[in-house]
C-alpha cells in the first residue's frame, strides 16, 4: 500500500515539474525505496569509503512521513467526532476571558449519571484533568467505557444509587451546566490533576454553592517543574510546520508535534519504579540489531501512547489549556492582581457593547472582590484555631511570606475537604498537596483531611488506584463532614 501510494504520488508529481521543464529529485528513505531498476552510475576517479554496516532504517519516521500524506487533502481530524451522546448546554450571554478577550456565547458539553432527588441537593461535579471529556463513565448514550469507569456507579466510590453526577467538558466559566439543570448547591465537587486545580477555584468562587470539596494529585499554584514540562510540549508542538501558528483546521493537523509533547507528558504521568517492573530493560525484540527508532518496552509504550493521542486532541486547546495552568495561583496577591484585571476588562464590556451594564451577571465573571466577605486570618491567629491535632508540616520548603500569601488566598474556603497525594507523582508531587491541606488548616479550616498514598503509578493514580482513592472519596462523600 505505502509503495503504491508513493508510485501515485511520484508520478503525479513528475507529470507536474515535466509541463514546468523543472528537473525532479526525489529520494525515499531506505524503508520505503520502491524495488526499482537503478541505473549504473558513472565511474569516478576516486573510490569511496564503504561503511561496514548497511545504512541505519527509520521506520518511526517513514511511518510519520506517511500519515502526513495521508492527512493531506483527507478527512477531519478524529478528535472533533470522538465525543458523543453528551448533552450540551449553550450560554448566550458574553464570557469575559481575564486577559480581555471575549466569548460572544459558548457551549459546554456535559453527561450525567443517577438521578437528581426531590430536594436538588444530591448533585456532584466532576471536573476534569487536561486530557479528560465529559465522558467519565458508559451509559445508554455511549456504552464506550469512561476515564472514571470504575469509580462511578451504582454502589461504587462515586455512587450512582445516592448522587446525581455531573461532569463537563472543561472551559473557562460559571456554572451554566448546573445552572441549567436547577441546581443551586453541590452535595460536593470532585477533581483530579488540573480538575483538582478547577475544585479548589469553584469552592474559593462559589462558597456558599458547595458543601464538600475533593482535590487530587493537584495544587494550589503551578511549581515550576510542572511549567517546564508544559512548555516543553507547547515547544515541541509549535515546532510541527504543520501547527502553521494555530491555523492547521482546513489543512494537515500537526500530528508529529502532538504525538511527541503527549510523550513528554506520558513520562510525567507515570514513575520509573512502575516502569522498572513493568518493562525493565527489556527489548522488542532482544535478537535484532540496535535502533534510534523504539527498541526498548519502554520506548514502543511511548510510542503507542503519543500515536493514540495524536489525533483525539485539539492541539490549540492543548496550548491554551496547558498555559492556562501554568498561570493558575491561588495566592491572595495573584487573586488580588487577577481581579483588578476583570475589573478594567468588565469595563471594556460594557463600553464595547458585548452587554449592557444592567444585564452583567456578576457570577460569570468571578469577581473576586467577594473574597473580602470572609477576613482571612493572619499565621499567628490561624495556628490558634485550627484544629486539635498536630500534623506534620511542610510548610518550611517555602518561604514564610509565600505561605502567608496562600493561605490568606485559601481562607475562604471553609467546607470539609478531601485531598490526596501520592507519593510517587512527579508532575504534581506530594508535598504540593500537603501544601493545599496545610494552607487550608492554618486559614481555619476545620475539617481538612489529608491522605498520602504509597502507590508506584505516579500522577496516573487517581485513574487506576480504585481501591485506595476511591475508597478514600467514597468515605468523604457520605461520611466526611
Amino acid at each position: 500500500m505505502a509503495s503504491a501510494a508513493f508510485h501515485k504520488a511520484f508520478h503525479t508529481s513528475k507529470k507536474i515539474h515535466n509541463a514546468t521543464a523543472i528537473p525532479l529529485k526525489f529520494e525515499l528513505p531506505p524503508s520505503l525505496e520502491p524495488k526499482l531498476q537503478h541505473t549504473t552510475k558513472p565511474a569516478t576517479t576516486q573510490t569511496k569509503a564503504k561503511s561496514s554496516n548497511p545504512p541505519l532504517s527509520f521506520p518511526c519516521i517513514d511511518q510519520l512521513d506517511l500519515r502526513t500524506r495521508s492527512l493531506d487533502g483527507g478527512p477531519e481530524p478524529t478528535y472533533e467526532k470522538i465525543v458523543t451522546g453528551y448533552s450540551l448546554y449553550q450560554h448566550e450571554q458574553p464570557l469575559l476571558c481575564d486577559h480581555g478577550g471575549v466569548l460572544p456565547k459558548f457551549d459546554i458539553a456535559y453527561e450525567t449519571w443517577g438521578e437528581l432527588n426531590e430536594n436538588k441537593d444530591n448533585a456532584i461535579l466532576i471536573q476534569t484533568g487536561l486530557s479528560g471529556s465529559s465522558h467519565a463513565k458508559s451509559h445508554e448514550k455511549n456504552v464506550n467505557p469512561g476515564w472514571w469507569e470504575r469509580f462511578i456507579g451504582p454502589g461504587l466510590s462515586i455512587d450512582t444509587n445516592k448522587f446525581f453526577v455531573i461532569c463537563t467538558n472543561v472551559i473557562g466559566g460559571c456554572y451554566g451546566s448546573t445552572d441549567h439543570l436547577g441546581i443551586n448547591k453541590l452535595h460536593a465537587c470532585v477533581g483530579s490533576s488540573m480538575g483538582g486545580m478547577l475544585s479548589l477555584a469553584s469552592a474559593w468562587l462559589y462558597p456558599e454553592r458547595i458543601s464538600r470539596l475533593i482535590s487530587i494529585s493537584a495544587c494550589a499554584r503551578s511549581h515550576p517543574y510542572s511549567i517546564a514540562i508544559r512548555h516543553t510540549q507547547r515547544q515541541v508542538l509549535m515546532s510541527d510546520p504543520n501547527w502553521n501558528k494555530g491555523f492547521y483546521y482546513k489543512s494537515i493537523p500537526p500530528h508529529v508535534g502532538m504525538k511527541l509533547a503527549r510523550e513528554i507528558a506520558t513520562i510525567s504521568y507515570r514513575s520509573g519504579p512502575e516502569w522498572e517492573q513493568r518493562f525493565g530493560r527489556k527489548r522488542e525484540r532482544e535478537d535484532q540489531s540496535p535502533a534510534l527508532c523504539p527498541d526498548f518496552l519502554i520506548e514502543t509504550y511511548l510510542d503507542y501512547q503519543g500515536e493514540r493521542f495524536c489525533l483525539q486532541y485539539d492541539p490549540n486547546s492543548l496550548l491554551y489549556i496547558s498555559k492556562a495552568m501554568d498561570l493558575f495561583d491561588m495566592s491572595s496577591s495573584a487573586l488580588e492582581k487577577l481581579n483588578k484585571q476583570r475589573e478594567i476588562n468588565t469595563e471594556k464590556l460594557q463600553t464595547y457593547g458585548f452587554i449592557p451594564e444592567s444585564q452583567a451577571d456578576p457570577s460569570c465573571y468571578a469577581n473576586a472582590n467577594a473574597s473580602q466577605q470572609t477576613p482571612a486570618p493572619s499565621s499567628a491567629s490561624s495556628s490558634t484555631t485550627s484544629s486539635k491535632r498536630q500534623h506534620i508540616s511542610s510548610l518550611s520548603l517555602t518561604s514564610s511570606e509565600n505561605i502567608d500569601d496562600l493561605v490568606q488566598g485559601l481562607s475562604k474556603i471553609q467546607i470539609p475537604t478531601l485531598v490526596l497525594g501520592v507519593q510517587s507523582d512527579i508532575l504534581f508531587a506530594y508535598w504540593q498537596q500537603k501544601e493545599i491541606a496545610e494552607c487550608l488548616r492554618r486559614g481555619g479550616n476545620k475539617d481538612v483531611t489529608y491522605y498520602e498514598l504509597d502507590s508506584m503509578y505516579g500522577h496516573d493514580t487517581f485513574l487506576i488506584d480504585l481501591t485506595n482513592v476511591g475508597g478514600a472519596i467514597k468515605g468523604h462523600l457520605e461520611l466526611g463532614g
